[in-house]
This record gives C-alpha cells, structure tokens and sequence, in this order.
C-alpha cells in the first residue's frame, strides 16, 4: 500500500521529498515504551485510618519475608461445619468481642503488646488504628494486620496469639433437665466445652432423650449437623464429642420409642445428671395406697422393710419398683405383666412403656424395673385371675405389700386382728391368732369373709387342712381386711344351748333357796 502511494506521489517532487522526510523522521523516533523515564513511581495508596503515632523510620528486618504464625496459643477445635455425608469438620478458632490476644511485631516491640477485641469486634493497634478483625482466624487476622502495617515498616513479620478466649455464649434445649441459654467462661489451660459439657451443665439428659441424633446448629452454618453420643457410648469414638464455638445451639430430640435397657446404660453415663433429687409421680390402681408420692431410691429404701436402712447412691435414680414400694406394695389383685408407665415429652407428647414385672420375677430381666423420671404416671391393673402358687410367689417379692392386717374371729386362742406378710395363706392367719381353742372350736371348716373391690361381699366355708399347701380350695392367700370365723364345734354349741335353758332354771332354785323356802 505504502509503494502505491510513493508510487502516486514521487511523479510530484516536492510532495514526494516532503512525505520521504516524514517517514524518515517516524522510523528514527522511539516508542512511549522505550523513552527512558526519571519521574518516581506513583505513590501506593493512602489510608484514610488515623495514625496514633507519628511513623518511624524505614527498618530493615532480618531477610526473612512474609507473615508467620505460631501455634502455641493460639487453640483450634472442631467445630460442628458440615461435609456432603453430615458430619462435623475441623476449622479454626475465629475470634470475637471479649477475646484478648497478643501481638508480636518482629524488631518493633513498641507496636507488640496484648489487645482485647472490642465489643464491635475490632482491635485497636499503634499506628494503623481500629482494624475489624471479628470472624477471622488468628491466621487470616495476621496477614490483615502484616498488610496494614506494610505501609510502615519494612517486610513486616507478625505474630497474633491468642492469649484468653471469651466466654462461650451456647444454647441447649429439647430433652435435658435445665433447658436454656448458658455463658461458659474459659480458664488458663483449660479446653474448650464439648456437647457433653454442655449437656452437663443443662442438669443432664432426661429419660426420653434421643441421644443418637443430637442437633447442632451454627450461626454460619444454619442447616445443623448431628452427633451420634450412643457411638460414644458403645465405641469409644470421641469424634461425636463435637468442641463448641461461640453461639451453638444444641437440641436434644424426643425418642420415638424408649428402651428400658438402654435408658438404664445412660442413666450411668457421664453426660446423665450427676446427683438424683427425689422426683414426683403418680401411683394409681393396684397399690395399697394409690395416690401422688415424692420418690427416690433412698426413700424406697427406707420404706422397704426387706432392704436395710442407711440410704443409697445419690447417682441412683428412682426405678418403678421402688415407686410401688413406696406406695404400699402391690396388692393381692395385681397384674404385674401389664404395667404402664405414662410419660410426657418436652415435646408435649405422651408416651407409654410397657412394663412386665413378672420377667423381672421370673428371669431376673432388669430393664423391665423402668427409670423414672419427673411426672411420670404408673398404673398397675387388675388382673383377671391369679393362682395361688403365683399369688404366694408375688408375696414374696420386694415390691409386694409387707405387711397386710385380717381378722380372726371365734373360737380362736388370741381372737381379732392379725399382722401377716401379704398373700399369707389362711393357715397362717389362723397360727398367729393361736389357732383353734382345743374344746370350743370346730376345727374342720372355718368361714372366710371378703369384701370385693366392686362393693360386694363374698362368704364361703373353707376346709381346713394344716398340712396342705398354699391352693384356693383348703388354704387360700388372703387379701386385706378380710375376715375369718371360726365356729363352735357342734357338743360345744349343744353344751352353750342347754346352759342358755338350764340357767334360768338355776337362778330360780338359787332364788328359792335365798328366802328359805
């Protein structure tokens, strides 16, 4: 193109010279990029943030460059962050309002010292002023701070430490004794609180707790991650202890269904209240004395006349069997297999557990003596029918009424009422009141008298035999408050007869001879 135009342009001389001149003058000028330049480079930016202290002069540290972090002091723990399968990751302590650290400035010990971060989260520092440091690492912090004072010293190296944390605001709600909010403040040495802690400090787990699906939320992390606290139980795996931070909400969930066992296995956990108050229940149906009580172990203990006396573990919570016991004992009618206990949730749920008292007789089953805790309702039904094999064997057991009171009447030595233990048989009865009077009594048939629960009364002749068995046809058990008659033998009710007629007869004769006649 540029041939064509010379081409063009030379026919013409003078616009030839003057174009060829031009040229020459472009190809001997150097580009903006090769001008050598003497003007100073631009100056960095200034910061708008008031200086406390006049600048020092430049100081040259040592050649090591960039920003290092020591470790000691500065504590990390894990934290409940979340990966794709829902479990809890490890990130840095992030610092906050309340935190006091220390920061070391290579060579400058007039810009070292220790900080608190202020209520709005920022630390005041010599020189470069209030920097924001809430939410960060003391990593992250200490390349911010490198960054600003960069400006006035050379190749900074700066150390942040954490020196005492500030107290860990949590909150812990759902199925523990104390639901709430709490401030944990930390001492020099000591770790930072785990959920175990926590759930210690809430008074404990309640007896619904679902322990394998704790919640815990994060401010920064709303959607929640879960810990498996049974896992640590049974595995030992301290990963489930999650540490806490600054604002976690921990929520202990509502089981769907209680287990006896297991609740007995977490009753010795270290996470479970550490001392047992005496808790109130209601006690209804086939007990002595049926009502509300105020129970714990110890009380059961002292009610209890088979047990000795001096109390018990604090650390051991009041069972259903100690509840009936404090209550009386079971009565004669008692279905022992088909015991309820009713149970409200934090939830406002109602539950109910099934518990069968005759394992615990039979096969030693203790997951069936239930842990009670506050509120709970115990019914025990009536039972169709028992036999007397089985009523003397429940007459036996820890639970059952102690002591029950009967009355003996007639033709008995020691007559009126008797204390026998509970299901005693009918030949006991008659033993303790002396047994049959050796003249008087009839010694083969004794009437027994019951009064119903419904109302009615029930009279029946029993034939006695001292040698039989307790059975419902020659020695039944007896229930309380019933009634015994013994008769008079027929010569003893023929001698009483004809003393009746005989006696007038008597005093008249008595009479006659008196006046003499």
């Amino acid at each position: 193109m540029i041939s064509n135009i010379l081409r063009k342009h030379f026919n013409q001389p003078l616009v030839g010279l003057t174009i060829l001149a031009a040229i020459a003058a472009a190809g001997a000028t150097p580009v903006k990029a090769q001008l050598p330049t003497f003007s100073p480079p631009p100056p960095k930016e200034i910061d708008n943030t008031p200086i406390i202290l006049p600048p020092p002069p430049l100081i040259q540290p040592p050649a090591a460059t960039g920003v290092r972090t020591v470790p000691i002091n500065s504590p990390t723990i894990a934290t409940a962050q979340c990966n794709r399968n829902n479990r809890p990751l490890t990130e840095a302590y992030t610092l906050g309002s309340g935190d006091q650290v220390r920061l070391d400035l290579f060579d400058v010990p007039e810009y070292s010292g220790q900080y608190q971060v202020l209520v709005d989260g920022t630390l005041n520092l010599p020189v470069i002023g209030s920097l924001s440091v809430a939410g960060l690492t003391p990593s992250t912090a200490s390349e911010l701070i490198s960054g600003r004072y960069a400006r006035y010293v050379r190749r900074p190296l700066v150390t942040l430490s954490l020196i005492k944390a500030r107290p860990l605001k949590i909150a812990v709600g759902g199925e523990v004794n104390r639901p709430g909010a709490y401030s944990i403040s930390l001492t020099d040495g000591q770790q930072f609180p785990t959920i175990t802690d926590a759930i210690k400090i809430a008074g404990g787990i309640t007896r619904a707790a679902d322990v394998r699906s704790v919640q815990i939320r994060r401010v920064d992390n709303r959607r929640g991650c879960t810990a498996d606290l049974w896992n640590l139980l049974q595995n030992s795996n301290l990963g489930e202890d999650i540490s806490l931070r600054d604002g976690d909400e921990i929520l202990i969930p509502t089981t769907i269904g209680i287990d006896p066992l297991e609740s007995r296995q977490l009753s010795t956990a270290s996470f479970a209240p550490s001392t047992v108050e005496p808790i109130k229940v209601a006690i209804v149906g086939e007990v002595v004395r049926p009502g509300p009580y105020s129970v714990s172990a110890a009380t059961a203990s002292a009610t209890n006349a088979d047990r000795t006396s001096g109390g018990s573990n604090s650390r051991e919570p009041a069972t259903i069997t100690q509840a009936i016991q404090v209550a009386g004992g079971i009565t004669q009618l008692a279905d022992i297999r088909r015991v309820q206990v009713q149970r409200t949730t934090r939830e406002g749920t109602r539950q109910v557990i099934e518990v069968n008292l005759w394992n615990l007789l039979q096969e030693g089953d203790l997951s069936q003596d239930v842990i009670l805790q506050e509120g709970d309702t115990i019914t025990v039904p009536t039972a169709v029918a028992i036999s007397a094999p089985e009523a003397t064997e429940l007459a036996s057991a820890s639970f059952s009424a102690a002591i029950i009171s009967v009355n003996v009447v007639g033709e008995v030595k020691k007559p009126g009422v008797v204390q026998i233990p509970a299901n005693s048989p009918l030949n006991q009865a008659l033993l303790v009141a002396g047994g049959f009077d050796p003249r008087r009594a009839k010694k083969n048939v004794v009437e027994l008298i019951r009064l119903n629960p419904n109302g009615t009364v029930e009279k029946r002749e029993v034939e006695v035999d001292f040698t039989a068995a307790v059975n419902d046809q020659t020695n039944p058990p007896l229930r309380p408050n019933d009634v015994i008659v013994v008769n008079r033998s027929g010569l003893t009710s023929f001698t009483d007869t004809l003393n009746n007629v005989v006696s007038p007869i008597g005093g008249l004769f008595t009479l006659f001879r008196f006046f003499g006649l």
